[in-house]
Order: C-alpha cells, then sequence, then structure tokens
C-alpha cells in the first residue's frame, strides 16, 4: 500500500503530513487540503469545537460583514464548517451524532437565512402573500430523508418539498407592472427558484447542497410548489405505498419560526394519517418489496461490468438502505397503533422497537452498531473529495487512511476493514430478506406446491388437494356473496393461506377442526386484508394461530371480535411469562406521551389505546392459558391485576378529560367487589364497582360531589364505550350504598356510615356478605387503607349468628330460585355454579363463616380468597376436620371444569352424577355452616 505524504495547514496551523503507520490525520482528505489552500484566514473565523446553530449564524454574519454577498457566505460556511468536522470526526472520533446534527443544522440556518432573503426580494416586487382573511399566507420548506431526520450525511444532497398553507392572492404594489399582484402560487413557485439560486446552484465557491424536489407530489412532473389542500387531495387520491416512507421523516426545517411556532401543526394532521394507519397495515410489505426490488435492480446495473460499484455502502446489499427499510417497515404497519414509534431517527426508531416487543434486543443492537459503522465509513469516502458518492475508494492509501481512521488495518495482506464491513453487511441483508422474503426458496412457509400457476380459491385442481372436510368447508365459503365480490388478488391470497393451513395439519401437526375454525375465522374478515396479509407475510403467525385454534373455540371468538390481537403472535416472547403491572402501565404511558408529541392526545385516540393494549394483554393471557402455562388461579389473578391496571390508567387520563376538575389529581377510588374484588376474574367477566371520593379538604363539599359525578359518568363512558378498537369492560354498580337508586358516587365518609350501620340509611345483610370480596383496586393509593378499615370494621361486628345464617340461606334459595337447572331428556343435570353442591353454595357458605366469625378470628378479615379462607377455617376449628380443605379441593376442581367448558364454548352444565366427590365435599360445608 503505498501512501500520499502530504504537507498543508491544520485549521491555518502548521505542516501536518498523513503517516500510513500512525493516526489517521483530516490532510489526507483533498476537500480539506482546498479549503486550507483557498481559506487558510477564513477558517479562524470558527471557534473550537463543534459548530452549533448560533456558531453557523454568526459565521454567515461575520462573513458578510467582511464584504461577501449572502450566496457566496452560505457557502463558504459550509466548506468551512465540513472542514472542521474531517477533522473531529477524523481525528477526535468524533460521535456520529455530532457530526450529522451539525450538517443538518447547517441546512436549517441556510435555508432560514436563504427563505428570508427570498421573502423580501418577492415582497418587494409583488407585496405580501395573503389568505382570505387578510393574514400573511405561511411557506414551509420540509426536509425529508435525512435532513428530516436530522441524520444529514457531509457531502449529502437534500430532499426538499415546499407546502404553503393556503390559496389566495398577493398584496401587490401600486399599477406598475413589476408590482402587481399575482396568486400565491406564483409568489411561491418565484421564492422556491429562489431559494434554489442560493443554495444549489454551483458558483466560483461551490454550492451549499445539492437540492433535490423529486419526492414532491407527483414527483419532477409536479408543480415545485403545492398547497396544503393540493397535498392532503394528493395523498388521498394518489398517494402511493413507498411515499409513506419517505413522509415518515418529513419536518419543517424553515423558516425557523415555524418550527416553534405551531403554525404549521395543520401539515402535520394531513401528513400523519397518510403515513400511519389506524389498524396492523401489513399490506404495506408488497409496496416495500417492489421498491427495494428497483434499488437493487438498478444498482447492480450501474455495477454491471464495474466491480467496484459492488461496495456501495448505501445502495449495496446489506448496506445503509436496507436497515432504513427494516427499522421504516415496521414503524409504518405498528405506527397506527403505537405512537411512540413515530420518530424520524433510526437509532432512537430500533430501541423504540425494542421497547414495544417488534424487534429482539440482540438484532436491533447489531443492527444499530452496523448501522453506526456504514455511516461513520460512508462519512469517510465523502470527506475525500466532498463528493456525494457511497463508493469504497480502490485507491490504496485512501482504503488505509479510512480504516486508521476507523481504528483499524486495511494492508496488502489483510484488510480489517473490508472484513467488518463484510460482516455487518452479511447479518443487515440477512435479517431484510428475512423480513422481506427476499430471496427465500418458493417452497418457504410451508408451501409445497407453491410454483406453476397460482391456486384458484374455488378451482378444482386447488380443492382436490384438500382434506374432504375441508374442502366441502371452502365450496360453501366460496359461494358466499362476500367472496365472490373480492378482488382477485385477495382470492389469491386466500387460496395461498387456506393452503398453507391444509399443509400444517401433517407437517407441524395441526388438528383439521382447527383448520375448519380458521376459515370461519376468516369469513368476517374479508374486507380488512391487513390481517390476511399479516398472515401471509408471517407463516409462523400462521402456524401458531391454528395452534390456538386448535386448543379450544373460545380463542376463534376473541379474535373475531378483537382481529388486531393476532399481531402478538408474531412475538412467541410476549406469550410467556405473566401479566406485568409496571410494564403494561410504563407502556401505556409512554404511549400517552407519544401521542400529545404529536398533538393528538385527544379522547378518542386514549380510548383505543386503553383498548387495544387491554385486548392484547387479554389475548395473551387467553394463549398462556390454552397452551396449558398458566393454573385457572392464575388466570383470575392476571385477568384481576390486569382490570386494575386499566381501570387505574382510565381514571387518570379521563379526569384530564374532565373540563369541571378542579384539582390536578382527583381524590377518587374504585372499589371492586364480586368476581374484581375476589380476583376470580375470567374472560369477560363484568366489573362489580363501587365509585368512592375524598372530599375533607374541600372548601366546597357540593360543589365536589357534582364534579365526581360528572368524572365518574364520564369514566363510565371510557370504559364502556365500543369504539373503532372494541369494548373494554360492561361495568355493574348495582353495589353502592342504595343500590341502583342511589348516587353513582359516594363520599368515603358517607360510605363508611352507611357500612358500618350509623343513622337510619345503612347496608343490608347481602351488601355485607357482598363487602367480604371487596377491595380497593384502582384511583388514589391514600383512600386504600380506609377503604379496608371499612370493609375490616364491618367484618369484625357482632352479629346473631342464628340470624345471619337464616338470612344467607333466605338469599342463597333466592338467588337458586333465579337460576333453575332444567333437566336435560328428562335426566337429571348438574350445573357447577348453580345446583346444589356447586360454586355458589361454597361462597356463601364461606361469606356466613367470615361474617359471624371475623370478629373472633381477625385472620378471617382478610381478602385472601374463598380456597384459603375455607384452609383456614378448619384450621382455626370452625370446620370439621377435612371439610375445609375437601370443600377447597371442590372448588377448585369446580372451577377448573366451568372454565374448561367455557373456553370451548360448552355448557357449564354436566351429567347429574358428575362431580359425585366434589359435590359431597360441598354439601359437607353447607352441613358444618348451616347445620
Amino acid at each position: 500500500m503505498r501512501s500520499l505524504p502530504e504537507t498543508s495547514a491544520n485549521n491555518g496551523g502548521g505542516p501536518v503530513g498523513d503517516c500510513p503507520s500512525g493516526p489517521a490525520r483530516a490532510a489526507h482528505s483533498r476537500f480539506v487540503q482546498r479549503i486550507r489552500r483557498r481559506y487558510p484566514t477564513e477558517l479562524a473565523l470558527l471557534p473550537p469545537g463543534v459548530p452549533g446553530r448560533e456558531t453557523i449564524g454568526a459565521l454567515i454574519d461575520t462573513l458578510q460583514a467582511g464584504g461577501r454577498a449572502l450566496p457566496a457566505a452560505l457557502r463558504v460556511a459550509r466548506q468551512l464548517v465540513i472542514e472542521r468536522l474531517a477533522v473531529l470526526d477524523i481525528e477526535e472520533q468524533a460521535s456520529l451524532d455530532a457530526v450529522t446534527l451539525t450538517m443538518s443544522t447547517l441546512a436549517e440556518v441556510t435555508l432560514d437565512r436563504a427563505l428570508a432573503q427570498a421573502f423580501v426580494d418577492q415582497d418587494a416586487r409583488h407585496g405580501a402573500p395573503c389568505k382570505a382573511d387578510g393574514r400573511r399566507a405561511a411557506f414551509w420548506v420540509l426536509g425529508m430523508g435525512k435532513l428530516g431526520a436530522v441524520e444529514l450525511n457531509v457531502s449529502s444532497d437534500i430532499d426538499l418539498i415546499y407546502v404553503y398553507d393556503e390559496d389566495g392572492q398577493t398584496a401587490g404594489h401600486g399599477n406598475s407592472h413589476a408590482g402587481v399582484s399575482i396568486s400565491n402560487h406564483e409568489y411561491f413557485s418565484q421564492v422556491a427558484r429562489t431559494l434554489y439560486a442560493l443554495i444549489g446552484e454551483t458558483t466560483e465557491d461551490g454550492n451549499v447542497f445539492r437540492v433535490d424536489l423529486a419526492l414532491r407530489p407527483n414527483g419532477n412532473s409536479g408543480p415545485p410548489v403545492v398547497s396544503l389542500a393540493m397535498l392532503e387531495e394528493y395523498f388521498l387520491v394518489q398517494g402511493r405505498e413507498w411515499e409513506r416512507f419517505a413522509w415518515m421523516k418529513s419536518r419543517v426545517v424553515a423558516p425557523a419560526s415555524a418550527m416553534t411556532s405551531g403554525e404549521a401543526l395543520p401539515l402535520r394532521d394531513v401528513v400523519i394519517p397518510f403515513v400511519f394507519r389506524r389498524y396492523l397495515d401489513y399490506g404495506v410489505f408488497e409496496g416495500l418489496r417492489q421498491l427495494h426490488r428497483k434499488i437493487r435492480d438498478e444498482a447492480a446495473r450501474r455495477a454491471a461490468g464495474r466491480p467496484e460499484r459492488a461496495n456501495d455502502v448505501k445502495l449495496s446489499r446489506g448496506g445503509i438502505r436496507e436497515i432504513e427499510f427494516t427499522v421504516q417497515l415496521l414503524q409504518v404497519v405498528r405506527g397506527g397503533h403505537f405512537p411512540e414509534l413515530r420518530t424520524r431517527s433510526t437509532l432512537t426508531a430500533l430501541e423504540r422497537l425494542v421497547a414495544v416487543g417488534v424487534m429482539k434486543p440482540e438484532t436491533a443492537g447489531k443492527l444499530a452498531e452496523a448501522y453506526r459503522f456504514l455511516r461513520r465509513l460512508e462519512h469517510r469516502i465523502q470527506y475525500l473529495d466532498d463528493q456525494q458518492t457511497h463508493l469504497l475508494p480502490t485507491d490504496d492509501a485512501d482504503l488505509g487512511w479510512i480504516a486508521r481512521s476507523m481504528g483499524l488495518i486495511c494492508t496488502a495482506d489483510t484488510c480489517e476493514l473490508l472484513d467488518t464491513l463484510g460482516t455487518h453487511r452479511e447479518f443487515v441483508a440477512t435479517e431484510f430478506d428475512a423480513l422481506l422474503h427476499d430471496g427465500r426458496t418458493p417452497g418457504a412457509g410451508g408451501c409445497k406446491s407453491c410454483g406453476g400457476p397460482p391456486p384458484q380459491l374455488d378451482g378444482e385442481a386447488f380443492l382436490e388437494r384438500l382434506p374432504a372436510e375441508i374442502a366441502a368447508r371452502v365450496r360453501t365459503f366460496c359461494a358466499t356473496p362476500k367472496v365472490a365480490v373480492l378482488r382477485d388478488e385477495t382470492k389469491l391470497r386466500l387460496a395461498k393461506l387456506i393452503g398453507r393451513a391444509s399443509l400444517a395439519i401433517d407437517e407441524v401437526d395441526i388438528r383439521e377442526d382447527a383448520v375448519l375454525r380458521f376459515i370461519d375465522w376468516l369469513e368476517p374478515l374479508l374486507r380488512r386484508e391487513s390481517y390476511l396479509a399479516l398472515l401471509a407475510e408471517r407463516p409462523e403467525v400462521l402456524n401458531r394461530l391454528l395452534r390456538l385454534l386448535g386448543l379450544a373455540r373460545w380463542p376463534m371468538r376473541y379474535l373475531m371480535r378483537h382481529p388486531g390481537v393476532i399481531d402478538e403472535l408474531a412475538d412467541a416472547r410476549a406469550l410467556q411469562g405473566r401479566f406485568e403491572r409496571a410494564a403494561y402501565l410504563r407502556d401505556l404511558n409512554e404511549r400517552h406521551s407519544a401521542w400529545k408529541r404529536g398533538g393528538q392526545a385527544d379522547e378518542e385516540s386514549l380510548l383505543d389505546t386503553l383498548r387495544r393494549a387491554h385486548h392484547a394483554e387479554v389475548f395473551r393471557t387467553l394463549v398462556r392459558d390454552v397452551e396449558g402455562a398458566l393454573t385457572v388461579e392464575q388466570v383470575a389473578d392476571d385477568l384481576s391485576a390486569l382490570a386494575d391496571a386499566t381501570l387505574d390508567c382510565a381514571i387518570r387520563w379521563a379526569w384530564q378529560h374532565l373540563r369541571q376538575r378542579h384539582r390536578d389529581d382527583p381524590h377518587f377510588a374504585v372499589v371492586a367487589y364480586g368476581k374484581l374484588g375476589g380476583k376470580e376474574l375470567g374472560y369477560g367477566s363484568d366489573l362489580d364497582v363501587v365509585f368512592l371520593f375524598d372530599d375533607a379538604d374541600e372548601a366546597d363539599p357540593d360543589k365536589a360531589a357534582e364534579v365526581y359525578a360528572a368524572f365518574v359518568r364520564k369514566l363510565i363512558t371510557w370504559l364502556t364505550l365500543r369504539t373503532a378498537a372494541g369494548e373494554l369492560f360492561d361495568i355493574d354498580t348495582a353495589l353502592r350504598p342504595n343500590g341502583n337508586s342511589g348516587l353513582l358516587v359516594t363520599s368515603i365518609a358517607s360510605f363508611e356510615r352507611y357500612q358500618a350501620g350509623r343513622g337510619s340509611n345503612t347496608a343490608w345483610t347481602w351488601e355485607h356478605q357482598a363487602i367480604t370480596r371487596a377491595r380497593w383496586c384502582a384511583g388514589e393509593p391514600r383512600l386504600a387503607p380506609r377503604v379496608e378499615a371499612v370493609r375490616r370494621a364491618v367484618l369484625a361486628a357482632p352479629r346473631d349468628a342464628a340470624a345471619l345464617r337464616d338470612e344467607v340461606r333466605t338469599m342463597r334459595e333466592r338467588v337458586r330460585a333465579a337460576h333453575p337447572v332444567p333437566a336435560r331428556d328428562g335426566q337429571p343435570v348438574f350445573d357447577v355454579k348453580h345446583s346444589e353442591g356447586g360454586m355458589m353454595d361454597v361462597e356463601f357458605a364461606v361469606q356466613t363463616l367470615v361474617l359471624a366469625h371475623g370478629a373472633a378470628h381477625p385472620a378471617l378479615r382478610d381478602d385472601i380468597g374463598n380456597i384459603a379462607l375455607l384452609q383456614l377455617a378448619e384450621a382455626v376449628g370452625l370446620l370439621p376436620p377435612s371439610v375445609g380443605q375437601g370443600a377447597a379441593d371442590a372448588y377448585r376442581e369446580l372451577r377448573r371444569a366451568q372454565h374448561r367448558a367455557r373456553l370451548d364454548e360448552a355448557p357449564t352444565q354436566f351429567d347429574g352424577e358428575a362431580f359425585a366427590t366434589e359435590r359431597d365435599a360441598v354439601r359437607a360445608l353447607s352441613r358444618a355452616v348451616f347445620g
């Protein structure tokens, strides 16, 4: 390898040589050499360190004060800043972020200066552009690509789009031809031309940036500037899939005032719905696949006969573009549901993809490492001659200099630079191909018969390949009007999915009835093609779905109601473990913060966010359940904890949207009763709740009561309203003081008096039965001890045991009469909940034990669940030996039977002789308690 001995100024200083065996010096760069020769005096105008916004602005001012016109000052400033970056990057190992931020800031400052001059020039000719209300029309320079993402490289062009907010006319200047009024469109078109002259034209001082407007609506055939209304119409009518990726990185970069004033918010409201759909958008895969295929084909065409072009660190296989595409694809697919993914930065997006569980941490880490390496390599390539190139140099001296500047060695014998580059590119390409299925064999995904003509959904050749029962179901399926009107592309996708599902019967041991349920599940989703696209793109998701459908019926029903949760099957890790309250609330809070950052934290978005998050967690628990990873008790614990957390989040969010709120945080609590109170919640269970508030420190208690009453009405709406994302809970407030005739929300002091029996308005025995399972579950934690104190006081109150038993026995008979269990074919049946010897008998017996003996045995007041209370009652001698444990075992088994039946949508009534052992155990409990 040969070296290039150079002697040049270092920031105008003494001679420096670049030694091939020593550390790399910026002076090796031909660009740096030129700048130091041409601007030795001006180099000293930049103070030490990384140039920031104020520094760059001051440099331009100084250059203008020294006699340079604005175009020359902008160009010289650009040369000086990049020379400084070369020194900091090569010799001081400045961070990638520092370099890209400085370049992006340089673009923003120079565009802002040029735009201000363009406005002055055009206002002098035609007057200010006016809107219908007489105010000045706004004009925004949008940075796209790396400028939009604040990732600009050192010799990059800048992708710009020009948008103005409203059509109209300029004010004009008198009657002279030069001052005649013109349309706002004409005015801003001239501003765009002036901007190009000031920024993009090449003069004796070079240019500031090469300007590319090809990303504007209709590309190079479209007008240079568009109104906001034109842009919105374009998105609705003509916007293409690949443009969504481009617009995801868009941001206003000039004028500087628009970046902070909020005047460009209407633009954001047009762009975001175009980029991010309200559903999981797997249909975008094919659009990106086609775009990338064109890019790879173009790169291969340019490299044909020129092997050096195969080392394009941006466009070649495994290059920068494939990392960006990988990240952007996952952002666009899920950004509609996860606003925290709506970031322009590639590296930040990788971190957030990990945070939401879309990408494995080790994968994101390696992609980030590859991205930093490739971007730093790209900069060094460009430092050489200040050319917009991404090709590795073929000159040995240049290659050696790049390697040394990155802490690597590159000699005639070995080249660590190329080895490291190859390793990174291979990893990137492998991940990208796996995501888009590029390079897979035709049989990938379990399709042995792929190749040849595509299968026709209703074709006999296709149907003959299917098992007989499945083929019959498909024939019926094809005969429905919904299928008949589908696009050919959708029918083809359905055929592929059903074909893969049928092959899975043998290949991955899927039950045939799972495929039949899968076809039933498809029918209501025919108009929601994004879910079909997900299954087509992710064969492993299809296999997990089929396995799930084969284990029980209820998962299919849940998936029909909430098809979006199918995306949870994409990551097997998310289906392991248990529900974690802290992680769930952290994710929701991050999502809320992301909505606020985007100015979209409206009630509709938050309602949908809560529902999607809750549905996803319920589905994860459901999968763990049917896979046998959780016991019935664990399922109930997790569903109850999930409901608690969701209620808590809903309280905090809904309060912020209450116009009448009188304090930052509500002094408010939710008390859970019934299944939620006992932490025995099932899938789809109602929530029995009571709402309380604390008005002790309120100056106007009556006003506070009105505020909390309005809040509870809003909260119930938040919890029960069915939105586009589905429903959340059914709420039952009948257990509040005075039942359905009472107030929706009660002060905690009134609740204490009511339960304690002070005054004329007191609780009934059945309400005290209910409070045995009550607990604080959400709201202000400070109120939890007071709620628990009320509950324990009720349970500790002295009672006439005989009278209590009679009242409870009477209530049990009323409940049994309200839920008769009819015979089946003339034979008696056993209902695990309502029949004599069933679960309700256990629950009434436990309530009686707690109320009758809670005063003498404080441990019975603990909210530890029916099974533990039965065991405790036997341990303290309230039940004969083995009766408590026997009833506890029976209760557990009856719960399991009920749970299994509901999962498979089977009746919870069994033959009359079923569960004889369990029924005897429950009868023994009833005799011991009631006599």
